[in-house]
């Protein structure tokens, strides 16, 4: 290759040099002499100390093409006589396969070609051993081998191709973009990987800094609306740039963005436009628009009328998509009236830069002149809206009103009328059925008079030269009320008098009510009917406010007499002419409370008077059959409590103690004492029953001549019933008579029939009377049976 060839040289060079440097720091170390061979063939000397290894630092150059293996270095070992009895021996990354060593003289060498930006450097080991014994002269030892870097990579631009945005009219050097280059080449060997920025195109618009990459504009006021869009090509050159450097390019698309540097222009200064007076109100009659080369937001405006005398007739608006100023119409227009108008428009930026006002100003003005066009028109009444009244009564033709209208054109021509359609078809029927229309423009009443009660109907006119030229008016008839409904009172009254009224006391206050307005019926007049004599129970006051009072003119009245007056009532109206009508007033007499209140009339009055209904006393008659139930069943359950046998005057019985220790069963005979049975006390004396006083004397019974210690509880028992059996006082033999043995440490003592058998046939009961009041009872029932045994 024609790199490789250009550089090797060089490398060669740099390679002497450093094995030089390497020799003259090792110049304090004893050397001896030893021949290494170089690319060149020639022979130097080195002198190396006593030790194991001598070798240079090895260096192979990269992209090696040639046909031969590449001389890398030569090891060469102090034990090495050159008689071939020293083996070297090459291993490590790539030994074998990449480098080659010549075992017999330690030459190195690369057989393939290699690339440094894969690998910088191979890390190998070298070992010397005794041909014949293959033993170790020298201990293993380490060396590298580094790729020597040749220019073989070319600057890259990895983010390219670039697309950026500047503003337009900015200052020259605005920095716009910085590009960066990469070499793959080592940037530590020689110039291989320095980078050098040049501009190829986009002169004399832009530059860029040879060393940083930075981009700027070159050019001052660089506008938008004469060039937007700049190619720009950069290259990066290695070798500082120099003959023979490698390169790369980049492209740099660069736009200008808009700012509001162009103040907005109406192509014309004087436009004109043609309104026909047809023309709606609220309708856009036309469209105006003044250019403005910026875009975006530097380009929005806004239209107004600035003067003229159609400022108060027109007005403008602006289309914000179009950038268009919309006329509209504000007032109708005539032609008869006026034929044209002149405005004044004027169109400004909304968005104003002020770094820029001195291309101003950012407004433009023109003139607009507008001439109204003349249409046929149809024919204008002469009221917006039409009001006419009627009586209910009137009589089929009779004129309700007129209604007028002209054409407003020159010609003036003859206008015909007719009613028209309204929004309910049901009303527009009948009303073409209630309203007829003559040539005299007089509304007459049609025979259906009952749907004239509506309120509003149209009527309709028409050219007669133009029958498509229709106007149209509301007119409203308004049905006047006469006074053709009589009065009635208001609602049916419940009138009530108490028994304990007095004379002139008012009962009831009755008002009424007229169908017709108030014009005709407000005012209300109330007597009695004239014809029938004087009534003697009730009289009739007028109030003079639509209402009248009822009063009594007696003092008591009686239920079993007579317990309902009639009272017949004549009420006329005010309307011209007055219309009357009578009503009678049906009056219940009842019994009242001292304060007026209602008591009884009969029985739906006292149910009245009461505010109770029928469902309320169903509820109470419900509860106090309940409660009547409930004190039944109790009675009838206390009845049937069982009363005491033994009913005393007085229960000395103070502390009841239950004992209910149900015990450890048969098995169980260590949980009470056996002696409790074998009471010596209760073995030797017969016990009585205190709860009956026996008629004879018990049997005596015979001591155990035993000991007590020895006595077996069966007999012991035995004995016991044998002793119930015998007595005359015990209970049937269908009781249970129960034994307890209270213990001989209670300080009460035994209560048991047990322990109640002495050897002493009496008992002394005065104790009792010692023991308090609580006793005094018992004292006196024992004190009865001892007396009575002493007798």
């Amino acid at each position: 290759m024609r790199i490789t060839s250009c550089i090797c040289p060089v490398l060669v060079c740099l390679c002497f040099v450093q094995r030089c440097y390497g020799a003259a720091h090792h110049g304090s170390i004893k050397v001896t002499r030893n021949q290494t061979k170089h690319i060149e063939g020639e022979t130097e000397v080195h002198h190396r100390p006593k030790r194991g290894w001598v070798w240079n630092q090895f260096f192979v150059l990269e992209e090696h093409m040639g046909p031969d293996p590449q001389y890398v270095g030569k090891l060469h070992s102090n034990s090495d006589k050159g008689d071939g009895s020293v083996k070297y021996i090459l291993t490590g990354e790539g030994a074998g396969t990449i480098f080659i060593i010549d075992d017999t003289t330690g030459d190195i060498h690369s057989t393939k070609s290699l690339d440094r930006e894969q690998k910088t450097h191979y890390v190998l080991h070298a070992q010397a051993i005794d041909r014949r014994t293959n033993k170790p002269l020298e201990p293993e030892s380490e060396f590298i081998i580094k790729v020597q870097d040749i220019n073989d990579n070319a600057p890259k631009f990895t983010d390219g191709p670039y697309i950026v945005t500047v503003p337009e009219m900015s200052e020259m050097g605005t920095s716009v973009l910085q590009v960066t280059a990469t070499d793959a080449d080592d940037p530590t060997y020689g110039n291989s990987a320095r980078v050098v920025y040049s501009i190829l195109q986009g002169q004399p618009y832009f530059s860029v800094d040879p060393k940083t990459g930075v981009i700027r504009t070159a050019l001052h006021n660089m506008d938008r609306e004469a060039r937007e869009h700049y190619s720009v090509v950069i290259q990066a050159k290695d070798m500082a740039g120099q003959v023979g450097g490698l390169s790369g390019s980049t492209t740099v698309n660069i736009t200008l963005t808009d700012v509001n540097d162009n103040p907005p222009r109406f192509p014309q200064k004087h436009y004109q436009l043609y309104v026909p007076e047809s023309a709606q109100v609220g309708s856009a009659v036309g469209k105006i628009k003044a250019n403005d080369a910026d875009t975006g937001s530097n380009a929005d405006m806004k239209y107004t009328i600035i003067n003229g005398d159609g400022s108060g007739v027109f007005s403008i608006s602006t289309d914000k998509e179009t950038r268009e100023g919309i006329l509209s119409l504000k007032k109708p227009l005539n032609y008869e009236k006026k034929k044209s108008y002149t405005l004044n428009i004027e169109g400004a930026n909304t968005h104003l830069d002020f770094r820029f006002s001195h291309l101003g100003p950012f407004k433009d003005v023109t003139m607009l002149k507008i001439i109204v066009g003349d249409v046929d028109e149809p024919p204008l009444f002469t009221m917006p809206s039409y009001v006419m009244e009627v009586y209910e009564n009137a009589k089929i033709g009779t004129p309700v009103g007129t209604v007028t209208a002209q054409d407003p054109d020159a010609a003036n021509s003859l206008v015909r009328y007719r009613s028209c359609s309204t929004h309910n078809h049901e009303e527009r029927s009948n009303l073409e059925e209630a309203v007829c229309l003559r040539s005299i423009h007089t509304v007459h009443l049609c025979p259906s008079v009952m749907v004239c009660k509506k309120y509003l109907q149209c009527l309709s006119e028409t050219p007669m030269n133009n029958p498509g030229l229709v106007s149209h008016v509301p007119v409203g008839v308004r049905i006047l009320d006469v006074n053709d409904n009589p009065p009635e009172l208001a609602r049916d009254y419940d009138v009530v008098v108490c028994e304990n009224a007095k004379p002139g006391q008012v009962i009831q206050t009755i008002t009424a009510t007229d169908k017709d307005n108030s014009a005709n019926g407000a005012r209300f007049h109330f007597s009695l009917d004239e014809g029938l004599s004087l009534n003697p129970n009730f009289t009739l006051r007028n109030n003079e406010d639509n209402t009248a009072s009822i009063l009594t003119r007696r003092r008591r009245y009686s239920r079993t007499t007579q317990d309902t007056y009639y009272l017949p009532v004549l009420i006329s109206d005010g309307g011209v002419p007055p219309l009357s009508s009578s009503s009678t007033l049906t009056i219940r007499v009842c019994a009242c409370e001292r304060d007026g209140r209602v008591r009884t009339c009969h029985a739906e009055a006292f149910l009245s008077s009461a505010g109770l209904s029928t469902g309320a006393l169903i509820a109470i008659l419900l509860c106090i059959v309940i409660l009547l139930a409930i004190v039944v069943l109790f009675i009838t359950l206390r009845r049937s409590k069982k009363e005491p046998l033994i009913i005393s005057e007085e229960d000395v019985r103070e502390n009841v103690v239950t004992y209910d220790d149900e015990g450890g069963g048969e098995e169980d005979t260590e949980a009470f004492d056996i002696t409790a049975l074998r009471n010596p006390s209760a073995a030797e004396e017969l016990k009585y029953r205190r709860d009956v006083r026996p008629e004879a004397k018990p049997v005596s019974r015979h001591h155990l001549s035993s000991s007590l210690d020895s006595i077996d509880v069966q007999e012991f028992i035995k004995q016991r019933l044998a002793e119930a059996d015998l007595d005359p006082s015990v209970p049937p033999y269908d009781s249970l008579q129960t034994y307890a043995y209270e213990g001989h440490r209670s300080e009460a003592g035994s209560i048991s029939s047990l322990d109640s058998a002495t050897t002493h046939s009496d008992q002394d009961y005065n104790y009792l009377g010692d023991w308090g009041p609580e006793f005094k009872k018992l004292a006196e029932l024992y004190g009865e049976i001892e007396s009575e045994r002493t007798t």
